[in-house]
């Protein structure tokens, strides 16, 4: 086996451990990933040194835990070298609240620490003192055969896995997002623990429950991780809203089930590396089904389901505490994925209306959802022409007027031209003369627009409101007669 390339940064920490006369292993992840070839992301240290020795030999490090893990100083360009841990041997007492040991003592020997550690892949040390003639082999420590696993492609606990379970239950998804991302099995008895420990998952911090179920969306096979929840029982305690979809059939135009179809959905924005937000909105874009299906059959509908669902996705994300600009930029795109497009049916100024209301930031994402939706289903193409038409009519219009920020006479220029303050009057105002230009884009001038402003500024505080309440019904007339076409064919009003 060839030597591994370890970082200058990793090293010097080793030899300098070396040279105080302590051991050096690299331990956990980093050494599961030389060994599958990959680079690691984190690089982690453990030794018999105890954190006092180490920050003698250390004086720019960081102690700031109960748990003997040391950060040592690099001067490193590298973000994720900068700081390199380094941990004593140590063993864990009980897990009294499923989550955190009792107690920390102090190990003599690396078996020692290994012992402790979750899945045999990741209870492997790579020692760091390289003697004569010694093979990458000899330099490995590996007492529970995580090297024949990583061969076999099996993800295993660490001994008695029950035990392993209720030491740490975050390791119930651990397991499955480290399968899900290795594109590994689960050995049957470590995957018999899980299902039989599953309800431990609800003493675990919603925190670091959203931060495995964040990894695993983000790997290229997330829809089988999400399959692998539901299977062993826990994706009740993660997305229960989600769960609702298993075994709701849809109408004559989809094959699949509402679980299934979503998770279709997700395993299609996987394979295309879409962002997160993507990838949520794609799972959950249905999640509203369940509760607005009417009928049974191939005419079954679903009517508003689109914000049913965008309700329910804001409710169960802030639940896992995801950021509120990540919450809303999902709801979004849920909210508005249905819209209807097709050629000669909608007008540029129809594609303007479209973009002001959905935001020109969010028209790739609301397409990407689009296409995750429509191979979720099992259509044969993704984008076909119609959508490629609409990225054509979007690409015509995109610089036109669609907010008022866009138009040639602002807020600031009506109260100087009106001679009036801030108040509903500007905001009625304004709204009447986007309107004016997403009709036609060629009115906004600032000559044009003044001359309507003056125009407007002449009518009373109650015609201006009706005008204005006259602009919002044709906007959402236009908005409501595209949306309920496309809502007629597709039985999802």
């Amino acid at each position: 086996m060839k030597d591994f390339l370890i970082p200058k940064e990793v090293k010097d920490t080793g030899d300098a451990l070396i040279r105080g006369g302590f051991q050096a292993y690299l331990v956990g992840g980093c050494v599961r990933d030389l060994f599958t070839g990959k680079e690691p992301n984190d690089w982690d240290i453990t030794t018999d040194a105890t954190p006092d020795e180490i920050q003698k030999l250390f004086p720019e490090s960081v102690y700031e835990n109960d748990f003997g893990t040391v950060g040592i100083k690099t001067e490193s360009d590298i973000s994720s070298l900068k700081i390199v841990e380094v941990t004593t041997f140590r063993i864990e007492g009980e897990y009294s609240d499923n989550r955190h040991p009792d107690h920390v003592t102090f190990a003599k020997t690396v078996e020692e620490d290994l012992a402790r550690r979750d899945f045999t892949v990741n209870a492997m040390a790579f020692s760091l003192t390289k003697k004569k003639r010694q093979t990458t082999d000899d330099m490995l420590v590996d007492p529970f055969g995580g090297v024949n696993d990583l061969k076999k492609k099996v993800i295993r606990a660490v001994g008695n896995a029950e035990d392993r379970f209720e030491e740490d239950a975050l390791r119930l998804m651990r397991a499955v997002r480290l399968a899900t991302q290795l594109n590994f099995s689960i050995e049957e008895k470590t995957k018999r623990a899980i299902v039989k420990k599953s309800k431990l998952l609800r003493a675990i911090a919603v925190e670091r429950i959203r931060d495995e179920f964040q990894k695993l969306i983000m790997t290229p096979h997330a829809a089988d991780g999400i399959f692998s929840l539901e299977e062993y029982g826990l994706l009740q305690y993660i997305l229960p809203e989600l769960r609702a979809g298993i075994g709701c059939a849809q109408n004559k135009h989809h094959k699949y089930t509402v679980f299934e179809h979503n998770v279709r959905a997700l395993e299609y924005a996987a394979k295309k590396e879409f962002s997160l937000a993507v990838r949520l909105a794609s799972l959950l874009h249905d999640v509203g089904k369940p509760e607005t299906k009417r009928g049974k059959g191939g005419e079954a509908t679903f009517y508003n389901h689109e914000m049913v669902g965008a309700r329910m996705a804001k409710n169960a994300l802030l639940r896992l505490k995801f950021s509120n600009d990540l919450v809303d930029r999902v709801r979004h795109l849920i909210r508005y994925h249905m819209f209807y497009y097709n050629v000669g049916e909608v007008s540029e100024s129809g594609v303007r209306r479209f973009i002001a209301r959905v935001g020109v930031e969010n028209i790739d994402d609301i397409l990407r959802v689009r296409e995750a939706d429509r191979i979720g289903s099992l259509v044969p193409k993704a984008f076909p022409y119609k959508l490629r038409h609409l990225v054509f009519m979007i690409e015509k219009v995109r610089h036109d007027p669609v907010h008022p920020k866009m138009l040639a006479f602002k807020g600031d220029d009506i109260m100087k031209a009106l001679g009036i303050g801030p108040g509903k009057k500007i905001g009625h105002i304004l709204f009447i003369l986007l309107e004016d230009v997403l009709d036609d884009p060629s009115r906004n001038t600032k000559e044009y627009l003044e001359t309507r402003v003056h125009e407007l500024g002449d009518l009373s505080e109650e015609d201006l409101e009706a005008r204005a309440e006259d602009a919002r019904k044709k906007r959402d007339e236009a908005e409501e007669k595209i949306e309920g076409d496309m809502k007629k064919r597709h039985f999802v009003q």
